[in-house]
């Protein structure tokens, strides 16, 4: 692996690519997160076709989120106990392995036409996956040198948002052609992923073990315990990792409120909530790369507390536009353009909140626990993502879109204030 002290006169995007280990890691992860988006929209597709009901669509959703609820803690103690380039690899080619499943099933004739068999693979694959998410984000600190962290992270952001575009927009295409060819086309995508990992060079992680216990299950829950309090004991990481978690709540509960609110508020169809979904991504992808490219110059603290101070003005904005619609009625015209532009707003917003906070969190770890730390992430994550399924809609119907969107925003606007007050304590640190 290279040798880097530091950025010697590079910064932004160019400097990054420059160096061949992160490179090649960065492009196996496009290959990967776009084989996976292909599996998850395909999986929608395949079970509706199937059983030709909602409800086994939402099975195979749940099929594919249950193990990010329970398995993160454990693949992150699996990241810090072993080689990361090894697991990165072998969960890629394994996913690969597994995804071909789902079309080969079609050759068994009792298979044909059954979704219980999808099932198994759809929770067997994302098992797996688990695994490489925190060995990836604990092993590209040792791939850059700390001060191009932001703006790898801002191509971490910017590779999520692209996949998720195209696994969304041609995932249905190839399903026209076959309903099947995704998953092959997913498989060939894992394949190369592993592949470019397996050509990079990324160091040995060197974790302080108990050989002794190394087999033991209540080991596992000692190392988990110790990640929580390596996070517990410092402040400035928990404050990173509470807005870290807090944005993608918002997020996914934003996510999740689109569609009621452009049919009650806005007065347009559910299905058109692009009108807020596509801005909020382009916006998101734009701040990846401004955040990227220039982001070394700003101060983390204040990029942080402006960021979630301006997301809750922003959905109090949104949540606003009702009392705005019936004084102002000549303002009625205009709602989509209003939805467009908040929701650009919105993704400006997340992606300065949450390229920072990701920087934070892989600054101030140590390798030893690093992928404990970021497993802890993902759990919450993914408790995050389960959380507006779960509560969202019943927190709408019962007080109002909107009134919820402004809670949300009055929630942000709170954790900005004592993220201030905090911050002449603790955030003083990152500008070291």
């Amino acid at each position: 692996m290279e040798t880097l002290t530091g950025l010697e006169g590079g910064e932004g995007f160019r400097y990054v690519l420059a160096r061949t280990d992160f490179r090649l890691v960065w492009f196996a992860q496009l290959f990967s997160q776009s084989a996976d988006k292909f599996v998850m929209f395909s999986l929608i597709i395949l079970a509706y076709n199937l059983a030709g009901a909602n409800t086994h669509v939402a099975v195979t959703l749940l099929s594919y989120t249950l193990p990010a609820l329970f398995l993160p803690p454990f693949a992150g103690v699996f990241a810090d106990r072993h080689n990361r380039k090894t697991t990165m690899v072998w969960a890629n080619l394994g996913r690969g392995a597994i995804v071909t499943l789902i079309p080969l099933s079609q050759l068994v004739p009792f298979l044909r036409g059954d979704l219980y068999h999808v099932l198994v693979i759809t929770f067997a694959f994302s098992a797996l996956g688990q695994f490489f998410s925190p060995a990836e984000a604990a092993a590209i600190p040792t791939l850059l040198p700390r001060k191009a962290l932001l703006t790898a992270n801002s191509m971490v952001l910017l590779s999520m948002v692209l996949t998720l575009l195209v696994g969304g927009a041609l995932a249905p295409v190839f399903s026209r052609i076959d309903a099947y060819l995704p998953y092959w086309m997913a498989a060939g995508g894992f394949a190369i992923a592993g592949g470019l990992i397996a050509l990079a060079t990324i160091p040995r992680n060197q974790p302080r073990l108990d050989h002794s216990t190394r087999g033991n299950a209540h080991q596992l829950v000692v190392e988990v315990r110790e990640a929580v309090d390596f996070l517990r004991a410092s402040p400035m990481l928990l404050i990173a990792f509470a807005q870290l978690t807090l944005t993608v709540l918002v997020l996914f509960m934003m996510f999740t409120l689109a569609p009621a609110y452009v049919k009650t508020v806005i007065g347009i169809q559910p299905q058109d909530s692009y009108v807020i979904l596509v801005p909020a991504t382009l916006g998101a992808a734009t701040s990846a790369f401004v955040v990227g490219q220039f982001g070394r110059s700003l101060s983390r603290s204040r990029l942080l507390i402006l960021s979630l101070a301006a997301t809750g003005l922003t959905l109090l904005m949104l949540a606003s536009v009702p009392f705005g619609l019936r004084h102002f009625s000549f303002l009625a015209g205009l709602t989509r353009y209003f939805a467009a532009v908040f929701g650009l707003l919105l993704g400006l917003e997340f992606g300065a909140l949450l390229i920072p906070s990701l920087t934070v969190l892989q600054e101030q770890t140590t390798d030893e626990v690093r992928g404990r730390i970021f497993a802890l992430f993902f759990l919450a994550y993914n408790g995050a993502t389960a959380v507006p399924i779960l509560i969202a809609a019943a927190l709408a119907d019962s007080f109002g879109t909107a009134r919820v969107i402004g809670g949300l925003g009055l929630l942000l606007l709170l954790a900005s204030g004592a993220a201030a007050r905090a911050g002449s304590r603790v955030y003083g640190e990152l500008e070291a």
